[in-house]
């Protein structure tokens, strides 16, 4: 039997635990069944197993995850809860879709707040909206492009120029950029910890319990290094990583994508700025540009290089050279803060599919799974691990139809030709987008 790779980032992440930082719990020792195992403690994991104790409280469900929360995928977000599409379109269709994706991600968000209050976790979730900066002036092309759609999704919006932009950001850097209301910021790191501390009493979690392969007989057999979990009904919580699980045809690939923060402001550091709240910025070309955030605690967060995770491992040569990357980029745009350190260097895995669409429904007759987070990961994931829970116990919710809406992600070709077709893609983004970093 050829087992599944195991994901691992060599680095650690750098999101501050907060006064309620959760212990991982301990790794599964034996063998046990199980009506429902879930892969994956990320943030459409914990959604399915929520709502599934919802419906059934008497079921007994597993998650089994490969690491702990507070270091896995989730964990290691960026924290932009988007209620938006990135890319809307013009066409009829495009716009149906686009309403129907849009419906989705503020339901994920409305789903989050909930059990928020409801448990009092704390997150630093905040509703701030996001900026959609450009650094090259005059090439307005894409900003335009982006109104255009909010326009038609009747959307509120609101364009900057270079001196607001600094009022803001304190940075001019950026020559112009749309300002949009909808989006939180977060602590992804706190957020996913607090989901799985206040899951219903019949889910029980493992941390540091990869899944090797699951064998199929009468029932599916969940094997992990020190004990086999019989089941009728596994749920892969994994987006693209170890893709070994997944029987047929690859339809997602994992990219690793690489974050940076620093430590908070002095008051001396912060008086050379314009007095500023919280804000995140997301760069008109997310493969070249950079992701930007200020945090409550005053810290920056960096976001910028992708390179393809095929098998979801990024060994610590990657990260060394993402760290040079963003203290050059950070003094680029910060000039005033050239003595503010970086802390951590993180990477994280986004997956993606050909056309956008997800991976979402039954796999086979044992198999579901909610993948294909397309790099909307918190409330996208959310809505759709809830969505699958009321379509797997067949509980009648409109949002379905929206989720279906957006169609089944397209067939990936095997290595090599999926390795050079990301290379090629990864190198022409960057050369169009070569003036924005």
């Amino acid at each position: 039997m050829r087992y599944a790779s195991i994901p691992f980032n060599h680095n650690q992440s750098g999101w501050p635990a907060g006064e309620h930082s959760f212990s991982p719990q301990p790794a599964l020792q034996s063998d046990i069944t199980a009506d429902w195992v879930i892969v994956g403690a990320g943030f459409a994991g914990v959604a399915f197993a929520r709502r599934l104790a919802e419906i059934n409280p008497k079921l007994k469900i597993i998650i089994v995850e490969a690491h702990s929360t507070q270091q896995s995928a989730s964990a290691r977000n960026s924290g932009f809860v988007i209620g938006l599409p990135h890319n809307i379109g013009s066409s009829t269709a495009e716009l149906k879709k686009a309403n129907a994706y849009r419906n989705l991600l503020q339901e994920g968000i409305r789903q989050l707040e909930q059990v928020i209050s409801r448990h009092h976790l704390q997150c630093d979730w905040e509703r701030v909206g996001k900026y959609h900066c450009q650094a090259e002036p005059g090439n307005d092309a894409l900003l335009k492009e982006y109104a255009s759609h909010l326009d038609l999704m009747n959307e509120p919006w609101q364009m900057s120029d270079s001196e607001e932009l600094y009022q803001k950001l304190g940075t001019r850097f950026y020559s112009k950029g749309i300002y949009t209301p909808g989006c939180v910021l977060v602590n992804p790191a706190q957020l996913i910890a607090g989901l799985n501390a206040c899951l219903p009493e019949n889910v029980q979690r493992f941390d540091n319990t990869p899944v090797l392969g699951i064998r199929y007989g009468s029932m599916a057999e969940v094997l992990t290094p020190f004990g086999v979990i019989k089941t009728p009904k596994v749920m892969l919580a994994t987006n693209a990583l170890s893709p070994e699980l997944r029987p047929g045809l690859s339809r997602q690939a994992a990219m690793a994508t690489f974050a940076s923060i620093t430590d908070p402001l002095t008051d001396e550091q912060l008086a050379t700025l314009p007095p500023m709240q919280s804000w995140g910025l997301t760069p008109v070309n997310a493969i070249a540009g950079a992701t930007f955030r200020f945090t409550s605690d005053r810290r920056f967060l960096i976001r910028q290089h992708v390179i393809p995770a095929l098998r979801g491992q990024v060994n610590a040569a990657r990260t060394y050279e993402a760290t040079q990357l963003h203290e050059h980029l950070f003094k680029k745009v910060y000039p005033t803060l050239s003595n503010v350190k970086i802390t951590h260097t993180w990477s994280g895995t986004i997956s993606v599919t050909r056309n956008g669409a997800p991976e979402w429904g039954m796999l086979n007759k044992f198999l579901c799974t909610a993948g294909g987070c397309n790099g909307a990961g918190i409330s996208k994931q959310t809505v759709a691990g809830t969505l699958l829970a009321d379509f797997m116990m067949k509980q009648d919710n409109p949002h379905i139809a929206d989720m279906l809406s957006l169609g089944k992600a397209n067939v990936m070709p095997p290595s090599p030709a999926l390795d050079i077709g990301i290379a090629l893609s990864l190198m022409k983004e960057r050369y169009l987008g070569r003036k924005e970093i």
